[in-house]
This record gives C-alpha cells, structure tokens and sequence, in this order.
C-alpha cells in the first residue's frame, strides 16, 4: 500500500492503519529516564514547518523534535 493511501485511511479515521506497519522495532521510551529541560532558539521558519510537519501527523512540536532528534542519535550508532 502507498503512503499516501494509509495517509488517506488516517485522515479520513475509518480504519486502523496499525495492520499497515512493522511493530516489531517499536521501543517504548523508558519513562524512568532522568529528564533535562533545555531552551533551544530557532528561527521563525523552522518553527513554521515544525508547526505544519507536527500538525500533519498529528503530534506536538516538541514531540516532533523528539522523535527526529532520537532518530538522527540512534543513526550514529
């Protein structure tokens, strides 16, 4: 199925898309981590597309950082 077939099926809410993707890689994020807050300044452009990527698959700006952030750190090993 083409991505933008089960993006479709997601927006439209009339199925689970879960069926659609490999679950067996998922790695719950040990929630007992110690947790640092930081302040990062970024540019009113960046912020704009954050804002339109988190939007489109439906999470918050700092979970979009999140999860691109841990993706591009678990690359380097």
């Amino acid at each position: 199925m083409k991505a933008s077939q089960i993006d479709k099926k997601f927006d439209e809410n009339k199925e689970d898309i879960l069926e659609y993707f490999d679950t067996s890689k998922i790695k719950m994020v040990n929630k007992s981590q110690k947790v640092k807050r930081v302040n990062i300044d970024f540019p009113a452009w960046m912020i704009e597309k954050l804002d339109k990527e988190a939007q489109h698959i439906g999470v918050s700006r700092q979970a979009i950082i999140k999860m691109w952030l841990a993706e591009k750190l678990q690359s380097l090993n």
